[in-house]
């Protein structure tokens, strides 16, 4: 599998999940949250604990075998500028116009109603790592930080 192709079927599998409003799964692991998404020999999970502060892992199978993962953590950290159903909505519509480009990775920006959205990174879908933000009036009230890759036996 090139490049290319692992990037989209990873656009594709975020795009119908927690993006795209997927249906939630039983939990894999107590206390976990999880949305997944199947097509064909691909199978996807992501899974995260918390709600307003929160840590997950994403995982794409292929065959049965995982083959790509990315782990994060988000946060908020100024309760008095947003608060997590606003940074969820604002996250929810940028990344939605992100993977619209057919991408998930890449500088990008996206202006909402509750504040601007901005992400950087470095790599590829094969390694990479990078920081969401979201800036209300100029200040940081929102922060994930992701990382992820290629796994190989």
């Amino acid at each position: 599998m090139d490049r290319r192709e692992l990037n989209d079927i990873i656009v594709k599998a975020k795009a119908a999940t927690y993006v795209g409003g997927g249906q939630p799964q039983s939990p894999s692991r107590p206390g976990s949250h999880d949305i997944g998404w199947a097509d064909g020999d691909w199978r996807y999970l992501d899974s995260y604990f918390g709600g307003t502060d929160f840590l997950g892992q994403e995982v794409l199978w292929h065959r049965g075998e995982p083959i790509w993962a990315m782990n994060y953590y988000g946060y908020i950290k100024r309760a008095d500028l947003i608060d997590g159903a606003r940074a969820g909505e604002t996250i929810k519509a940028a990344l939605s116009a992100l993977y619209r480009e057919g991408r998930f990775l890449g500088d990008f920006d996206w202006q909402g109603p509750h504040g601007l959205y901005v992400d950087r990174n470095q790599g590829g879908p094969e390694q990479f790592r990078g920081r969401e933000v979201i800036l209300v009036d100029g200040v940081e009230a929102y922060a994930l930080d992701y990382f992820g890759g290629l796994i190989k036996p």
